[in-house]
């Protein structure tokens, strides 16, 4: 090109000349318009087809990304600019435009094809499990900001013809309005990395937050928001830095520990409570979950005793706390390493609450849900045999029953 260049100045031809621009740039458009198409429609064409072939995953992702593409358009950039600086003068004004002008075009794409890389690396993660759990989409949104500024940064030095570190040492005048414009995203960076670095969330985890409705798991975290997918189907959004400054449950130890707790009362109306007389206990005594207990309690009765105030007797609620904690030791689909107990909590309005605590031998929601019931179907239905009643508030039909009566 500089041989055919120096012919030209040798016959007198002005490299400035109108008519020799222009035979310049369509020489340049046209080695430019070849070398696009041989890299868009025969390499990248060829690639696309390779890929669209293949199930390997990481080929998928460099297609899908654009990054080929992308890397082409920023070659491209860089051919066009050499062939500039190579054809036209040094200190040429026009040069200089289409020179500026391509260096712009090699800053962008260059930009987009490092984006493009860092969805590849964030995609091609998800195949491994301690990447998954951490929140690599966020950090990456966020090295995407900053190498974002730098590059804008670098346009502008190149359009106003300045030293990019004059920009750069204006930025300490600038910190107070960019941590303003840029509050959310580099409150979100800190909280992401906080929240990988304490183990405080992680990626599929069942995050509670009442505060902002959410309650499911956790589908995304990015630099700004946290994606909860509740399990009535919805979206939350919650703010990344929301989970650092405000308080939240994480299910996800519950989880790993196989067992899902059990934390739920029955209501004894008090005024059905009452000592077991002596057919009852015979009746009882029949259970073999509560033979043991009511004999070992029969050897610590005091005899000879005048009144009911002075005897140890055995009362119903008593009987029927023993009988469920039994019950609940030999429960097929309850873990017996866990804590298992049946308490009494302080009497109320509403009766006298017996709160069963235990855990299942599943995590699963369907299966918990299906243990529990059945627990507490069993007890609605054999509490009668002690003598108890539920408490339940009386209704309209309650009333209106005692009326007719």
């Amino acid at each position: 090109m500089r041989e055919l260049l120096a012919i030209l100045e040798r016959y007198g031809i002005d490299l400035n000349h109108p008519s020799s621009l222009f035979m310049i740039f369509t020489y340049i458009a046209v080695i430019t318009l070849l070398i696009h198409f041989v890299l868009h429609r025969i390499v990248l064409r060829t690639i696309e087809k390779h890929a669209a072939s293949h199930d390997k995953l990481w080929l998928k992702s460099f297609t899908q990304s654009k990054l080929f593409h992308r890397i082409a358009l920023t070659l491209e950039g860089v051919f066009v600019n050499f062939q500039i600086v190579l054809c036209l003068k040094a200190g040429s004004h026009i040069g200089m435009v289409f020179s500026i002008c391509a260096q712009l075009w090699i800053l962008l794409f260059a930009l987009l094809s490092f984006f493009s890389a860092l969805d590849v690396v964030n995609k091609l993660s998800h195949q491994y499990q301690f990447a998954v759990r951490l929140p690599l989409r966020g950090i990456f949104q966020g090295v995407k900001l900053v190498t974002a500024s730098i590059v804008a940064i670098l346009m502008i030095s190149l359009l106003i013809g300045k030293s990019p570190a004059i920009l750069f040492s204006g930025l300490g005048a600038m910190a107070a309005v960019l941590m303003l414009v840029f509050k959310d995203p580099l409150l979100g960076l800190v909280a992401g990395i906080q929240l990988s670095a304490n183990t405080m969330l992680h990626m599929g985890d069942w995050l509670e937050m009442p505060k902002y409705g959410a309650d499911g798991m956790v589908i995304d975290i990015g630099l700004t928001t946290v994606k909860v997918k509740n399990w009535d189907n919805t979206i939350t959004t919650i703010p990344t830095y929301a989970l650092v400054s405000d308080a939240f449950k994480n299910w996800s130890n519950m989880s790993a520990s196989g067992g899902r707790r059990i934390k739920r009362s029955v209501f004894i109306d008090s005024s059905s409570i009452h000592f077991l007389s002596p057919s009852e206990q015979q009746r009882l005594s029949q259970t073999s979950l509560l033979k043991e207990w009511l004999e070992e309690r029969g050897q610590k009765m005091v005899d000879g005793k005048s009144s009911i105030l002075e005897k140890e007797s055995v009362t119903n609620i008593g009987a029927f706390r023993a009988w469920l904690t039994a019950y609940l030791h030999q429960h097929p689909n309850l873990r017996k390493d866990m804590t298992l107990m049946v308490r009494q909590l302080p009497p109320g309005s509403e009766g006298l609450p017996l709160e069963i605590y235990a855990f299942t031998n599943t995590v699963v929601w369907l299966q918990y849900e299906s243990i529990q019931a059945d627990i507490f179907d069993h007890i609605y239905a054999v509490i009668g045999e002690f003598g108890l009643r539920m408490f339940q508030r009386p209704s309209g039909n309650d009333f209106h029953s005692q009326t007719l009566g």
